[in-house]
């Protein structure tokens, strides 16, 4: 009996699954794009890279927990829970203050217009930042807590998408293929919960209607004479 509950210890968990492979693919697609001579690391704000230190830090610390928790260290996952609380302003400030110098520097992808690309950030994070809050608050919780930090990743996986796939050959429907194939991962928390549960739960409906928000909201902002304008303030200011 307990080399069977080792043995179960050792496996890991559907939501330890998650996390490693979003995760890795997230480092995937920013690691080629890097590999590639896509970016100057040279001539790089500084912001930029406290920015990609954040999230490596976010990430990992997500994948520990992830296995943590699954093993049954619940304790330790939550103790280095409130470390990931604390870094979330972080994050969010991090992203903006990247997508500005990026915007002043001209260093934002040639097919975004500014407009849009300031709107695909700060949907993003924000949105991010509203999953992994109501994950926080929900703590106690198991069966939400799970669905919103996983859903949380996925919805980071959209920058991760826009340097894998062939963006200046597919625009406009680059976006829209992201969102497919976000949604994709989506589907595999939908099957588990059809397994696991027999329904989908709350928390996953939350996650799935985030990933489309996140993509139309961005598209309708970048069109809007208000957030244009707002753009151009910030490119000058």
């Amino acid at each position: 009996m307990a080399t069977a509950a080792g043995v179960r210890a050792a496996r890991l968990s559907f939501w330890a699954k998650m996390a490693i492979g979003i995760s890795a693919f997230i480092v995937f697609g920013f690691a080629q794009f890097g590999l590639r001579g896509m970016v100057d690391y040279v001539h790089a704000p500084m912001v930029m890279h406290a920015h990609g230190v954040a999230m490596l830090a976010w990430l990992s610390l997500l994948i520990t927990q992830s296995v943590l928790v699954g093993r049954g260290s619940r304790a330790l996952h939550m103790r280095l829970g409130w470390a990931s609380a604390a870094m979330l302003p972080a994050i969010v400030i991090l992203a903006s203050l990247t997508c500005f110098a990026a915007l002043r520097a001209g260093i934002f992808p040639p097919f975004f217009t500014p407009a849009y690309f300031l709107a695909l950030i700060h949907v993003s994070v924000v949105l991010f930042a509203a999953l992994v809050a109501t994950a926080i608050s929900r703590r106690g919780q198991k069966d939400w807590h799970k669905r919103l930090m996983i859903g949380s990743t996925i919805l980071l996986m959209e920058p991760a998408l826009g340097r894998v796939l062939p963006m200046p050959f597919i625009m406009p429907w680059g976006e829209w293929l992201s969102m497919v194939i976000q949604l994709g991962v989506f589907a595999l928390i939908v099957r588990h919960d059809r397994k696991e549960l027999g329904f989908v739960h709350p928390a996953t409906l939350a996650v799935g209607l985030a990933i489309v928000l996140s993509h139309v909201v961005v598209e309708l902002l970048a069109i809007t004479p208000a957030w244009i304008a707002f753009t151009a303030r910030i490119i000058a200011a």
